[in-house]
Parts: C-alpha cells; sequence; structure tokens
C-alpha cells in the first residue's frame, strides 16, 4: 500500500464528524475526510493496512490470512484488538 492514498480518516487523531470531515484531535479544528495527512500522522489500525489482509476486490472485500480459514473481511474494519494484526511495510 503506497502511504499517499491515507487520508486524515486513516488517522487515530481523527474524530468524524460526517462523511465529509472531521476533527484532529491533535490540532483541534475541523478537517476534511479526504485531506493530505500531517507530520502528526499516526496511523489507525485496518484491516487494509494490514500483512494479512489480501485480494481485495473493487468494493474492499478481501481475505485475512492470519487465521487458518482465510475468512473475509472490509478493507475498513477496525483492527485495533486483532491479535494476528501486523502493519504492511509502506513505500
Amino acid at each position: 500500500m503506497n502511504k499517499s492514498i491515507l487520508n486524515h480518516s486513516d488517522c487515530l487523531n481523527f474524530i468524524p464528524v460526517d462523511v465529509a470531515k472531521g476533527i484532529c484531535n491533535f490540532h483541534s479544528k475541523e478537517i476534511l475526510v479526504e485531506g493530505n495527512i500531517c507530520e502528526n500522522f499516526k496511523i489507525l489500525a485496518e484491516c487494509k493496512n494490514c500483512s494479512c489482509f489480501t485480494e481485495p476486490d473493487s468494493k474492499g472485500t478481501g481475505k485475512c490470512t492470519g487465521f487458518p480459514d482465510n475468512y473475509w473481511t472490509f478493507a475498513s474494519l477496525k483492527a485495533v484488538n486483532c491479535e494476528k494484526y501486523s502493519l504492511k511495510n509502506f513505500e
């Protein structure tokens, strides 16, 4: 995954307000979801950022190879409590 495609909603400091905007908990100001990430960006654990997430389709559904059954999962699923989560290497 290329780090340039990450946005504010992929950050631990992002607090969603609606589908288009949110609040940056670090800067304490309103921001757009699709904005560019800043130097204080902290990646949120989501399946799409995990090295176990494979074969995503056009809708963001893929497989998790971290478990023996290769369960399907959504790319946007939060993985903060997943015991198999392993951050992908970003370019």
